[in-house]
């Protein structure tokens, strides 16, 4: 009975034992396959500055945001770490580094100071940039600070170098860029030294528009996650998690993200609609004038074979073969040009109309631009700017049509019935040829008469001829050094007007002098003259009962003088 007893006993302890050994293999093989409620890896710590954007900033919702952070999340992801993002002033997140409470850096400069304190992963590059005043002292690079105060972030790279410098600066540290910025904008101190790309990401987002980059203080630095030199194993855990992002394309994905093109407010699609505008415009503009000088070279070397086999031919046969070949690309051209000058009207007016929404942005928020323009200034100079366009539209037009009734008799002469004045008309032709008098000469000077009489006339073919006789006195010289004299004044004895033009240019020979106004006859072959600028220039003085003359020395300049009459017949206005 005994021995019954114990072997019982002996298989019910057996029984037992094996029984818990299995509940505590399920309960093992339970918590390998259940998530742990408490982490299994060491958590790490990663610091950054609250306001370095757009690589790292606190957003208005308060969030963390920013390439840095998106990187390190992305990180993170691929190599399974278990993160803590934590964003502070760059000062305290340095200290807080230095003293082992964070355990690696997601931005940080690469600078020679810290290359022996740290171990750097870059991830992309960043630069600094000398940030001033519309009134700061005019300086063009970072050793002319000496005897400046400039403000700087605490500890930061630029804050090193700067201090490392050796020269005589008074550096202003501030917590962020942002207040950096906002100094300097307020009139205190003299210049701001920040991160080029944070600087004008902020200057722009804070609408600081009185101040702006004007040299770069160093060239680009890597920047990128920084260890402490002792800690190589947690910085090749990021640069291996960095490799797989750049072989993926995940992290120009990021970056295209944030260093792409801002998001533009309202007010600024508005500007850069304007500023498209204002840019299709004058390609438009510059296509007409491209095709209009193709249409020279054309006319030009089919004169050329038309002399070569009809030498015999009479002026006025040449003239009429001219009429024939221009006519036949008249249509094409005047379309384009009918464009340009419906439309012209039709934008300055969308812009006079829109200046009353923009003048009430800019009394909320101060001046701004628009296409590189303070906006203050472009709404005076717009308007004008597309008048020009729109006279210059009229004159490709008008060209074609001169060239078309030169030599065709018969043709309906053009209307003289406005009563112009020259004064007013020779202003306008050097609004229009203002970039030819600037590239060819530093020298201009300009007499207007007081008060001159009106006459009767076309207006944009006397147009013509003015514009016509201050590029050709451009051409003549031959350094900007020489000078251009436009003078207008009233001839009482014959009852004219007179426009003069003289140049201190190259001079014309006296046998050359007289055949200024026959057709074709140019000087300038070789650089694309065709001869007939002048030529129609005096076809239509002749028109309106006027008269051009000149007068040259060889060497010493030319003078042509234009004269037109007040009083003209009833039957010829």
């Amino acid at each position: 009975m005994v021995s019954l007893f114990k072997t019982h006993y002996f298989a019910f302890t057996i029984l037992l034992i094996t029984f818990l050994g299995c509940s505590v293999s399920i309960c093992h093989a339970e918590d390998y396959l259940q998530p742990s409620a408490e982490p299994q890896t060491k958590q790490i710590v990663i610091g950054g500055d609250y306001n370095y954007p757009p690589y790292e900033f606190i957003d208005s919702k308060g969030n963390y945001t920013g390439y840095n952070v998106e990187l390190s999340r992305e990180i993170a992801a691929v190599m399974g770490l278990n993160i803590k993002i934590k964003l502070d002033t760059w000062e305290n997140t340095r200290a807080l580094f230095d003293q082992g409470k964070i355990d690696i850096l997601q931005g940080m400069a690469a600078t020679p100071e810290r290359t022996d304190l740290y171990n750097f992963s870059p991830h992309t590059y960043v630069n600094h940039s000398i940030f001033a005043r519309d009134d700061s002292p005019k300086i063009t690079n970072y050793t002319e600070l000496e005897g400046y105060r400039v403000i700087v972030q605490a500890n930061g790279s630029a804050f090193d170098m700067l201090n490392e410098a050796k020269l005589n600066i008074v550096l202003i540290p501030v917590e962020t860029h942002a207040d950096a910025l906002r100094l300097l904008a307020s009139g205190r101190y003299d210049f701001a030294v920040v991160s080029n790309l944070p600087g004008l990401y902020l200057s722009q987002k804070l609408g600081l528009s009185n101040i702006k980059a004007i040299s770069n203080l160093e060239r680009n630095r890597l920047y990128g996650y920084a260890t402490k030199t002792d800690d190589k194993a947690l910085l090749s855990q990021f640069t291996q998690g960095l490799a797989i992002l750049k072989n993926t394309g995940r992290q120009q994905e990021i970056y295209d993200k944030w260093f792409g093109p801002l998001k533009a407010s309202i007010w600024s699609k508005a500007g850069i609609a304007a500023g498209l505008f204002v840019i299709v415009l004058l390609l438009i503009s510059t296509v007409v004038l491209i095709w209009n000088k193709a249409l020279r070279k054309k006319v030009e070397s089919r004169t050329k074979e038309l002399q070569a086999q009809q030498l015999q031919l009479l002026h006025a046969d040449k003239m009429a073969s001219l009429g024939v070949l221009v006519s036949g690309v008249a249509h094409e051209i005047n379309n384009p040009c009918s464009i340009l000058t419906l439309n012209f009207p039709f934008v300055k007016e969308a812009f006079e109309q829109a200046t009353e929404i923009l003048d009430e942005h800019q009394v909320e928020h101060g001046d701004f631009l628009i296409a590189g323009v303070s906006y203050n200034r472009l709404k005076h100079m717009l308007p004008e700017t597309l008048d020009d366009m729109h006279v210059a539209s009229n004159k490709v037009k008008g060209i074609v049509e001169d060239l078309k009734s030169f030599a065709v008799k018969g043709e309906t002469a053009h209307q003289k019935n406005e009563r112009l004045d020259l004064n007013e008309l020779t202003k306008r032709s050097l609004r229009l040829v203002n970039n030819q008098l600037k590239n060819s000469t530093s020298n201009v000077e300009v007499n207007f008469a007081n008060k001159l009489p009106t006459f009767y006339g076309s207006g944009s073919r006397i147009e013509q001829v003015i514009v016509n006789l201050i590029l050709n006195a451009c051409q003549a010289l031959e350094n900007k050094s020489q000078k251009i004299t436009i003078t207008t004044y009233f001839h009482s004895k014959y009852d004219n007007v007179v426009l003069t033009v003289e140049d201190q240019g190259i001079g014309i020979n006296a046998k050359d002098l007289r055949k200024l106004t026959d057709p074709f006859y140019t000087t300038k072959r070789q650089s694309g003259g065709t001869g007939l600028g002048l030529s129609v220039s005096a076809g239509i003085v002749r028109d309106h009962q006027g008269q051009i003359t000149f007068k040259s020395t060889l060497g010493e300049g030319t003078k042509a003088k234009l004269s037109l009459p007040l009083i003209q017949k009833e039957n010829e206005l």
